[in-house]
C-alpha cells in the first residue's frame, strides 16, 4: 500500500506577503501555530489536505512542498538518500510530528512526516 499526502506547506522569503497573496486569491485564513511566525492554513473545507506557511529556513530562497506520512522518517530519508536524494533537513521532532526534508536527484524539495 501507498503512502499519502500528509501537509503541504508554502515556505516564503515573505511570509505575510504570501498569506496576503494565497487568502484573498482562494479565501484561505490563517490560524496561528506552535512555531512562531508559522501558521496553519485553514480553507474551510473539510477534507482538505493540511498546510502551513512560514518563513523560509535560514534566510533562504524558500520553496512549495509536500509532506509524505511514513512509518519511519529517519529510515525513508536513508532510504531516499540511498535513491540519489540529498537531506536538506535530518529528522525533527516537534510536539505531535517528527519531519525531514530531502531534495531528490533532481532538485525538488520533498517532506516525509509521521505524526505521534
Amino acid at each position: 500500500m501507498g503512502n499519502k499526502v500528509a501537509h503541504v506547506e508554502i515556505r516564503a522569503r515573505d511570509a505575510d506577503a504570501a498569506r496576503a497573496f494565497y487568502g484573498e486569491l482562494f479565501d484561505w485564513s490563517f490560524p496561528e501555530a506552535p512555531e512562531p511566525g508559522y501558521t496553519y492554513i485553514e480553507t474551510g473545507l473539510p477534507d482538505a489536505v493540511p498546510g502551513g506557511i512560514g518563513r523560509a529556513q535560514g534566510g533562504g530562497q524558500g520553496h512549495v512542498t509536500f509532506f509524505v506520512d511514513v512509518a519511519d522518517v529517519e529510515a525513508a530519508l536513508a532510504k531516499a538518500a540511498s535513491l540519489g536524494a540529498s537531506i536538506v533537513l535530518p529528522a525533527t521532532s516537534v510536539p505531535g510530528v517528527t519531519f525531514g526534508l530531502f531534495a531528490d536527484p533532481q532538485g525538488y524539495v520533498v517532506g516525509v512526516s509521521h505524526n505521534g
